[in-house]
């Protein structure tokens, strides 16, 4: 099966998500940074040409007002629920996670409302207290856990560090548990582009073994994913379960023209085989602000497994680019 490379062009932080209709449902975020929209197709191609549907639009002011970015769509305990993360006007940097709720079956027909904020677990008081965004949520047997990257200590340190953060949930909405230190930025290739970074986790289970994928550094070049290794039947919320790669798994290839590679999402395949949505540019140079850069495109990638039963990447030179897209105009940009 060939898919269409990019699959959805100008969509940073894709997420596809397959449901036991077997119908895709794929969200991401928008360059405009102002909304949730969600696409739906029976094929993974089929999302290219899906409407899209917006089912919220940012606050004019106070939270929720700026910034929507990386929505993730789910069915958690019963219900369809998008997580997203959004910040405040003013004070444009006090970005929080919050969800929405679908009131129907139909996530593509029937109302959405606001689910507020994520709560903590009572008596734990730091989860969302500051920088937080990138969640996501995944069952393993009979227990929801969540997982976010938070910064601590913006207030007084200009640049904080980004860690990734595991609990379980007892609502789509409400930690179960207290927040427990996942990953933080190790490496040199966590720290690149002027920012220490883990972000973006994602969830694949495989082998007798859970893999969490995340992202790191800043969102130029320098972009690239670590993955985190947990056995299936270890305890998930002790932090001495999961192992960390020394390197990345996938990262800039020039040769390939795929640069900044990460914020991916694990899904199902039309055959059945094991995929992965991502975003990486096509292009080094950014003009100005990566912020304003909006040509990081959504691809299909294919998941293979290496003799330790770890994921990794293929990007197949002949399927890349393959579709037609169109870049924002950029000035000076590979000149």
């Amino acid at each position: 099966m060939d898919y269409l490379s990019p699959l959805v062009p100008c969509r940073a932080d894709p997420y596809l998500y397959k449901h036991t209709d077997g119908k895709y449902y794929f969200t991401a975020t928008v360059p405009q940074y102002d909304r949730v929209e969600i696409r739906c197709a029976d094929t993974v191609n089929g999302i290219a040409a899906a409407p899209a549907r917006v089912v919220w639009r940012r606050h004019p002011a106070g939270a929720m007002a700026c910034h929507v970015w990386a929505p993730e769509i789910h069915y958690i305990m019963g219900k369809w629920v998008i997580y997203f993360a959004a910040g405040h006007k003013p004070g444009i940097w006090r970005i929080r996670p919050y969800a929405l709720i679908c009131l129907g079956d139909d996530p593509m027909k029937d109302e959405w409302v606001e689910g507020g904020m994520l709560q903590r677990a009572e008596g734990d008081p730091y989860p969302f207290t500051d920088f937080s965004l990138d969640t996501t949520v995944f069952e393993h047997r009979g227990h929801w856990y969540i997982i976010w990257a938070q910064k601590f200590g913006t207030a007084e340190v200009k640049k904080a560090i980004s860690n990734l953060y595991i609990a379980e949930l007892e609502t789509p909405t409400k930690l179960k548990t207290f927040h427990v230190l996942l990953t933080t930025p190790d490496y040199d290739w966590e720290r690149d582009g002027g920012f220490w970074v883990n972000e973006g986790p994602a969830i694949l289970k495989h082998g007798g073994k859970i893999f969490c994928t995340f992202s790191a550094s800043a969102t130029g070049a320098c972009y690239c994913m670590g993955l985190l290794t947990a056995d299936e039947d270890a305890d998930l919320l002790d932090p001495r379960s999961w192992k960390k790669d020394r390197y990345p798994v996938c990262k800039t290839d020039a040769r390939l023209k795929i640069y900044g590679p990460g914020h991916n999402c694990f899904v199902e395949g039309d055959e059945g085989e094991q995929l992965s949505l991502l975003h990486f540019r096509n292009y080094e140079k950014i003009n100005g602000d990566p912020l304003n850069d909006h040509n990081r495109h959504a691809h299909v990638v294919r998941v293979t497994y290496a003799e330790d039963g770890a994921p990794r990447f293929v990007f197949d030179e002949a399927r890349l680019y393959t579709a037609p897209f169109e870049n924002e105009k950029q000035k000076n940009i590979n000149a």
